[in-house]
């Protein structure tokens, strides 16, 4: 159950999407550190804990990409404020499918992007793992928005 934890001392903010990963390794699948949100590695887990879609390279990153934006929206944030992802897949082969999800996502937002292909992920059934960075926009303080009452000049 996804959850987000308690502010700790440090004043971060961290989501929990459930997985027995984050539990085991001791990481969280995002952090909120200020005006910025970090998304780590995320893969085409499914609600079960199995991988989404085996042999389909598409499915599987429309599955990652719904994963940072629930892990972004836990956290008050939004896929309009990423400025930077990292996509490591298997087989560079994926590249179009993978590009082509990518696309329908962030064809508007643009941010700094790499693809690399790498050797392996921790699971053979993965073809694609995506981190993202977001920075939102500095709320303006309640002080800055109140308008103070006119006076006049009698």
């Amino acid at each position: 159950m996804p959850r987000r934890g308690p502010r700790p001392p440090d004043g971060r903010a961290r989501y929990s999407s459930g997985t027995s990963w984050e539990r085991e390794v001791g990481y969280s699948r995002a952090v909120r550190a200020g005006d910025r949100v970090f998304v780590s590695g995320t893969t085409a887990t499914g609600p079960d804990g199995r991988i989404v879609a085996p042999d389909d390279p598409y499915r599987q990153t429309v599955r990652v990409l719904d994963r940072i934006d629930e892990a972004l929206g836990a956290l008050g944030s939004e896929r309009a404020a990423v400025v930077r992802i990292r996509v490591y897949v298997r087989s560079i082969a994926d590249f179009p499918h993978v590009a082509r999800a990518l696309g329908e996502r962030f064809r508007d937002v643009r941010p700094a992007a790499t693809l690399v292909e790498v050797s392996a992920l921790v699971d053979p059934a993965m073809r694609v793992e995506i981190e993202a960075d977001a920075v939102d926009r500095p709320q303006p303080s309640r002080r800055a928005v109140r308008r103070r009452p006119r006076r006049t000049h009698g």
